[in-house]
């Protein structure tokens, strides 16, 4: 049986943890409600720009712009969206084995992108082969910071390197579910109802060239930006419930070693008064 010295060391060491898992618990709690508001407010644009480009693809071809082309030739592109700190819970495990059974399931020669440590730490231990890493865009992701990617991503898709891109990442559902999904950016996906479309043609002004060279560039900024913003508020509401958790644990632990201290603490008063009345007695 541990001494009241060992369990004295325990209580303190989990009291200690505690405070350090209630802390994180408080700041991600304060970081989710923004994450959360930057995301929702995001999502109206991100959804209407998809569905613009997949009726502008349903009337228009790879010869208007090379974003637009659909070829055989080439690899696939995963661009894999994870967090660079653990301590999330199963947050980061989830959308790795998403990206890994997709990997499996579909063979075929493909590349990775991975944005975030863990992500990177795990496509390496695979031996999936990653051709750019970038690190997480913080705790507040701008525009500004995914351009480099999205630059990166259209350059190579345009020279003929991939045929088709495809992004993994976890979408905040609520503060309680996460759930990892993947979406395909290239090429984009035409509408396959365009009775909304009116003769399926639209008036370009300059020119559709002209048009679909600014709105598409914009078009893959914003899918990966509001990735971003999904994995970024997925973070902190997988942190914040993981801290909430190893919190309560602690306590169950506290209370159960307290239980233990005061039950050795009984034993040796009683070992010691029965000590002392043999002691009496052999006078």
């Amino acid at each position: 049986m541990p001494s009241q010295r060992d369990i004295r060391r325990r209580i303190t060491a989990s009291r200690n943890i505690r405070q350090i898992t209630r802390a994180m618990q408080f700041v991600a709690a304060s970081k989710l409600r923004r994450a959360q508001e930057s995301t929702l407010a995001a999502r109206p644009y991100s959804e209407l720009i998809d569905e613009i480009l997949a009726d502008l693809a349903a009337v228009l071809g790879g010869d208007e712009h090379p974003l637009l082309s659909r070829r055989e030739d080439g690899k696939r592109l995963i661009v894999l969206v994870t967090s660079d700190r653990g301590l999330a819970g199963p947050l980061n495990t989830n959308v790795v084995r998403f990206a890994a059974k997709e990997i499996v399931d579909d063979p075929g020669e493909l590349e990775v992108v991975s944005v975030g440590r863990k992500g990177r730490d795990a496509m390496r231990r695979a031996r999936v082969p990653i051709v750019a890493h970038f690190t997480g865009f913080g705790d507040r992701a701008s525009f500004d910071d995914i351009l480099p990617l999205a630059r990166l991503i259209s350059d190579e898709y345009e020279y003929g390197t991939y045929n088709q891109v495809d992004i993994i990442f976890t979408r905040f559902v609520s503060t309680l579910v996460q759930r990892a999904d993947m979406v395909q950016l290239l090429p984009i996906k035409p509408s396959t109802d365009t009775r909304g479309i009116p003769g399926a043609q639209f008036i370009f002004e300059p020119a559709p060239a002209a048009v679909l060279q600014e709105l598409l560039p914009r078009y893959l900024g914003t899918r990966l930006y509001q990735a971003a913003l999904e994995s970024c508020a997925s973070f902190f509401s997988s942190q914040m419930v993981a801290m909430k958790n190893a919190t309560e644990n602690a306590d169950d632990l506290i209370d159960d070693l307290t239980l233990s201290y005061n039950k050795a603490r009984q034993a040796n008063i009683t070992r010691e008064l029965i000590e002392i009345a043999s002691g009496a007695r052999a006078r």
